[in-house]
């Protein structure tokens, strides 16, 4: 968890369960936490986190073999959809992610790019309040069926061409990031790990649509926008994430309508979760580590 002079030290078994229970920093890309609810004790925990955080998004992954139904039962286009190329950086096994570090660079369509410096798990009374403050700090919930965790992340800005230069090694790493997300990288990585020593770990090709559930027809119909990301990887596997962002006192209202709504358009809500960061990068650290053919 991070200390109040901001550096990051190992959590105790038990502060890390009240932290995160079973996402995307949990044991694996799929996981049968996701096929039951919370606990009344993960739900307390979970309670205790979003009271003090900035925002909550709730997701569910939609099993591959639901895919199809859930694409014809959503208003979902598409022809709309927004292309994106995700790259993770870590070293080949994965020690930024072992400590809980997610370091990405996104292209977006239109030669815009972002970047992101995420720590999870986190308490997020226990954050510096300095960082608290700034308004590309935020602090998020995430909440899918059977699990929870919290993050912190300082975002960024960049272009499609920047990223490109880095992968293409032209740039160094360093050059994509602002002060304050080295910074904050410097103060939560291992010791002696620079941003020089991570490899990129990608393209994940990545398909965004945003839809409203509200119909126009049936005025009980969810009145909230919900995002489809569909993750397609090298090996031909792929992810259908669904999820919808709310203030942390709509969290449990938000979440039973969500799940309402999907369940009614026939959309699978319980199955086995999958973690679209963590198969990504298991997917492109495992090919680092593959010997090189004869």
């Amino acid at each position: 968890m991070a200390t109040k002079s901001g550096t990051r030290k190992a959590a105790p078994a038990s502060d890390a369960a009240a932290a995160s229970n079973g996402a995307e920093t949990g044991s694996g890309a799929a996981t049968d936490e996701g096929a039951r609810r919370l606990t009344d004790s993960q739900l307390a925990q979970a309670m205790a986190l979003v009271k003090d955080a900035d925002s909550v998004e709730l997701k569910v992954t939609v099993p591959a073999s639901a895919h199809l139904a859930t694409i014809r039962g959503l208003p979902l286009d598409p022809v709309e959809a927004q292309p994106r190329q995700v790259f993770f950086f870590d070293t080949p096994d994965l020690a930024l992610n072992k400590a809980g570090l997610v370091v990405r660079a996104r292209r977006i369509q239109g030669g815009r790019a972002d970047t992101v410096v995420k720590l999870r798990p986190v308490v997020p009374a226990e954050l510096p309040a300095e960082l608290r403050k700034l308004a590309a700090f935020n602090v998020e919930v995430d909440m899918l069926p059977g699990g929870f965790v919290c993050s912190a992340a300082l975002k960024g800005r960049s272009s499609g061409q920047a990223v490109r230069d880095v992968v293409a090694g032209k740039a160094p790493l360093k050059d994509l990031f602002s002060s304050r997300q080295r910074s904050f990288y410097k103060d939560h990585a291992p010791q002696g790990l620079k941003l020089g020593d991570l490899v990129p770990l990608g393209p994940t090709f990545v398909l965004k649509l945003v839809f409203d559930a509200q119909t126009g027809f049936d005025p009980k119909a969810l009145a909230r926008r919900i995002v489809a990301e569909m993750w397609l990887y090298p090996d031909g596997s792929r992810i259908l994430e669904l999820s919808t962002k709310c203030l942390p006192a709509q969290t449990f209202q938000v979440a039973a309508e969500t799940r309402a709504y999907l369940a009614a358009q026939g959309v699978e809500v319980g199955g086995v979760q999958q973690t679209k960061t963590r198969t990504a990068l298991e997917f492109y650290a495992d090919q680092l580590r593959a010997p090189a053919p004869a």
